[in-house]
């Protein structure tokens, strides 16, 4: 048996091999330390029941995000379903039988560069569709942009400020697929009444370096929307830069959450950064949605115990304080909904697409009035 991660998105290192069993460790994103993700290949075990042990997940950045967590597999690197998953002292133990010659196994299922550049490729050669690079990341990735629509409310969506949280980019994909439909009636009006601006992947160098949090000098993005830097954080100067040519309306930036037992969205109305009409627009968007999805709970924090709140250097509260817009944090479990379980796949990427489908569903009714908040909260 061999174990690898030394491709794109990887991340694992081995710390001992017998047989069928290893011990391995995550490696932490450097500097900064953070670590959660893992994304490996085991080669050579066809057959055998092989039994896979995280043994430093105590020390993690999300330790209580393991208990009922499952790891995800696959045979071809497409389908992956959840394995027998045991978490206890410290350690997370995999144990699965490979089908072929080769297992993926990953802390949920990747989104790799190669499948990011095709989703670019593929709708930045549709009509209506364009693409556009608004930069490059610390180490010369292009930061790229898609752009649909004609209608006077402007929208944002951004995903995978946290590299690690791959499902934010497979909901992308999927509000790409409904925004791109020609026969949905709810796409045509969204099209018809806004301008999206649609940026897939916010860390392009976090992504192929396997980081959970951050990019490649060690900083978590999603605290650098007050004063970003080209040292630090290039990304979010990058696109802060485009929204300020483009305005801002209505925002989701799109992550996955360790603890979570529920899809579930965190808006700024405890902040003060929004008016009486926007607070109701993000309320009755969350309704709306809950009324479609069941994985999607109405409750801030999706989980017991585990209040989400956003802070001042927060993508969506710079963006509720800047342009006025309604602006939110979209949160996706790593585990499961526990409203609506899937015990062979847990949270999917099957499950990511819906759930953005099912989030422009709710934004179609609401949208046009979205513009007309916005501007009334940036004449304050």
């Amino acid at each position: 048996m061999e174990i690898s991660g030394d491709f794109d998105g990887g991340n694992i290192r081995v710390v001992a091999l017998e047989a069928d069993r290893a011990d391995l460790e995550i490696v932490a994103d450097a500097p900064a330390g953070f670590y959660q993700w893992f994304n490996f290949r085991v080669a050579g075990a066809r057959g055998r029941r092989v039994v896979l042990r995280i043994i430093n997940c105590a020390g993690s950045a999300y330790p209580d995000g393991w208990n009922g967590y499952r790891a995800r597999v696959s045979d071809d690197g497409d389908a992956w379903r959840c394995a027998e998953t045991e978490y206890a002292d410290g350690a997370l133990t995999v144990r699965v039988v490979p089908a072929g010659d080769l297992l993926h196994v990953a802390y949920f299922a990747p989104y790799s560069w190669a499948r990011h550049t095709e989703l670019l490729e593929r709708y930045g050669a549709l009509p209506g569709f364009t693409r556009r690079r608004l930069g490059e990341s610390i180490e010369r990735r292009r930061l790229d942009a898609l752009t649909v629509g004609d209608g006077a409310t402007r929208v944002w969506l951004i995903a995978r400020q946290h590299p690690g949280e791959t499902m934010a980019e497979w909901w992308i994909q999927g509000a790409l697929e409904k925004l791109a439909s020609t026969e949905d009636r709810a796409a045509a009006a969204l099209r018809a009444q806004a301008t999206f601006h649609i940026v897939p992947n916010m860390n392009p160098d976090g992504s192929v370096l396997g980081h959970l949090r951050t990019n490649a000098a060690g900083v978590n993005l999603n605290r650098e929307w007050q004063a970003p830097s080209l040292e630090r954080s290039p990304e979010v100067l990058h696109v802060l830069n485009a929204m300020a040519d483009s305005g801002v309306d209505f925002a989701i930036d799109v992550h996955g959450h360790e603890t979570a037992t529920s899809a579930f969205a965190v808006g700024c109305e405890d902040l003060g950064l929004w008016n009486a009409d926007q607070a109701a627009l993000h309320g009755s968007f969350c309704e709306k949605l809950a009324a479609r999805n069941r994985a999607f709970s109405r409750m801030s924090g999706g989980s017991p115990g585990e209040p989400a709140c956003l802070t001042r250097p927060m993508a969506a509260t710079q963006l509720a304080e800047r342009f006025g817009a309604v602006a939110m944090a979209l949160e996706m479990p790593f585990k499961d909904s526990s409203a609506d379980p899937d015990p062979e796949y847990g949270w999917s990427p099957a499950r990511s697409v819906r759930l953005a489908a099912d989030c422009l569903e709710a934004l179609s009714p609401l949208v046009g009035a979205m513009h007309r908040t916005g501007r009334r909260a940036r004449g304050r």
